[in-house]
């Protein structure tokens, strides 16, 4: 075995062990890899409550108990025997050696090693019988952890590792959709839905309450729709859950929005922004005053870009404050505030009080009316840059929709820097994708746009194409890319918008000035082999 790497501030309780032992301290496990026939036998909730884990070297060859104390020494007999135990009942020896390791490295590595495992989710689905689905259900503490499933009762477990599948498999939302002879969960994964399980027919109340108790919603009411919250544990991450019911003629259809806490936050640069688009968005974002618009439809990556925007932005010397609905990530030296319209805190009102704070930059999570219009308007000309979102399909109609709210003409067009419109496009799976044939026949693309990518309708024969693999699912695509479509306000704009001109004739006087379409930054990703034509044809009109 390789000398593993050291920590001189390792918990004295580890270092008392390893001086025993004659071992260096351990302070990170990852030349190690979990014991399968541990996992398979030792419960996540033991090893925790007793640090210590079963790892194996790369080679195989030794089998090592992680532990941080002399009292996970004590360990070493009982978990050998535990180990040892054959499937038919027979024993085998097994030899244990003790690893010294940090409190922080053994707790990382059984956080990681729980939740490597594969999900179980079926299996538990076709165990269920009538019997133990009418058992109790129990209470939540106000986070569960959805790895600890021992000793649970069945539609707990199965509830849990539904959860768990789709936090692992990268899922937006989960949908418990009822039928007639069957509950049937859906996955949307990438901005598409698909069937992940079937359900039991017997099982669906079970399966439904138990979801409620987890929102803490009212499991009586069953005629009106409802709304809950709550935060649960996958190992060491946090995944906030908002799930919303509403009566269907077959029971309560239930829809979970995933919320993943310690997802990272993506940089403007990750964001698949065209070179030319991302230099002048960049310098339109380091403005010291200016409304600064993102459209597209709902979950389209806007709020993504905004985070993107302010991260790119020095928080010690400015104040920067958002307003948001809800809060999905945690941004360092920003001062976060959350909408909450039952209490009467709205966008309107909220930027009230927050222009009472000394901002210098300001994000409104959405323009919803023409007051918070207005007030977002009014504080990107008294000195603020203004970030905010609307629902719009390309970039020229968020300047129609501020005048459709009632805004004047002049004070959109003195205060509107930008407009940026995206979308989301499937990424083809790297592992699986491969050149069309050149048999294969393509949509019929307009002249105009193959000009804009200086490109022939040739060049589009030897694009790659979605195949299905493991990696992906079986669905030749793994991850998403943005499109996008920058709108900057120039003089010749202004002036249309202050003749109230309409949308095509705003998106006219912007391509003479250099604006991309989402369709040919889409047709740039395709020739790129990042895409495929009927992903961009999907989310685009050519």
């Amino acid at each position: 075995m390789s000398n593993p790497q050291t920590n001189e501030s390792s918990d004295s309780d580890a270092t008392q062990i390893a001086r025993r032992l004659r071992m260096p301290v351990v302070a990170d496990l990852s030349e190690f890899v979990p014991a399968p026939t541990f996992l398979q036998r030792i419960s996540i909730a033991h090893a925790r409550a007793h640090h210590v884990l079963g790892l194996q070297d790369r080679s195989g060859d030794d089998l090592w108990l992680a532990i941080d104390s002399p009292a996970g020494y004590d360990h070493l007999d009982t978990i050998a025997r535990a180990l040892a135990q054959q499937p038919d009942g027979t024993f085998q020896r097994v030899r244990l050696r003790p690893l010294p390791a940090t409190p922080t490295a053994i707790e990382r590595a059984i956080n990681s090693a729980y939740s490597d495992q594969s999900s179980q989710t079926q299996t538990v689905i076709d165990s269920l019988d009538r019997e133990a689905l009418l058992g109790q259900i129990a209470g939540l503490g106000p986070r569960e952890d959805l790895l600890d499933t021992e000793g649970r009762a069945p539609i707990i477990r199965l509830v849990n590792h539904l959860l768990f599948d789709a936090v692992k498999s990268g899922a937006s939302d989960v949908h418990i959709q009822p039928y007639d002879d069957r509950l049937v969960v859906r996955q949307r994964i990438d901005g598409v839905l698909f069937d992940a399980f079937e359900i039991p027919k017997r099982a669906q109340e079970e399966v439904l309450s138990r979801v409620k108790v987890l929102g803490k919603m009212n499991i009586a009411e069953k005629r009106l729709p409802q709304d809950g919250r709550a935060t649960v544990q996958l190992g060491d991450r946090t995944v906030d859950l908002r799930i919303a019911s509403l009566p269907t003629s077959h029971n309560e259809r239930i829809v979970i929005r995933l919320l993943d806490k310690s997802a990272r936050l993506y940089s403007l640069a990750e964001l698949g922004m065209p070179i030319h688009d991302f230099r002048r968005f960049a310098s339109l974002i380091s403005r010291d005053h200016g409304l600064i618009l993102v459209t597209g439809p709902t979950g389209s990556g806007k709020s993504t870009t905004l985070y993107g925007a302010l991260q790119e932005i020095d928080s010690e010397e400015l104040n920067v404050l958002t307003l948001e609905d809800p809060i999905e990530y945690q941004l360092n030296g920003i001062s976060q505030t959350q909408i909450n319209e039952k209490k009467g805190m709205t966008f309107a009102s909220g930027m009230r009080s927050v222009l009472r704070q000394d901002p210098d930059i300001i994000m409104v999570g959405e323009i919803r009316d023409s007051e918070t219009a207005m007030m977002a308007i009014q504080a990107s000309l008294t000195g603020h840059l203004v970030f905010s979102t609307l629902h719009t399909n390309d970039a020229a109609s968020a300047v129609t929709r501020l005048l459709d709210l009632g805004t004047e003409p002049y004070l959109v067009s003195s205060s509107l820097v930008a407009s940026l419109a995206q979308r989301l496009v499937r990424k083809l799976c790297d592992h699986c994708k491969r050149p069309r044939r050149g048999g294969d026949s393509l949509p019929d693309v307009p002249a105009e746009l193959l000009r804009s990518i200086d490109r022939q309708p040739s060049d589009l024969i030897g694009v790659y194409e979605a195949v299905g693999c493991k990696a992906c699912r079986g669905t030749g695509f793994k991850g998403r890319v943005g499109l996008f479509e920058l709108l900057v306000i120039d003089d010749a704009c202004r002036e249309l918008v202050q003749s109230r001109a309409n949308a095509a004739a705003i998106r006219q006087a912007g391509l003479d000035s250099g604006m991309h379409l989402l369709s040919t930054d889409g047709l740039l990703k395709v020739h790129q082999g990042i895409t495929t034509l009927d992903e961009v044809l999907r989310v685009t009109t050519l």
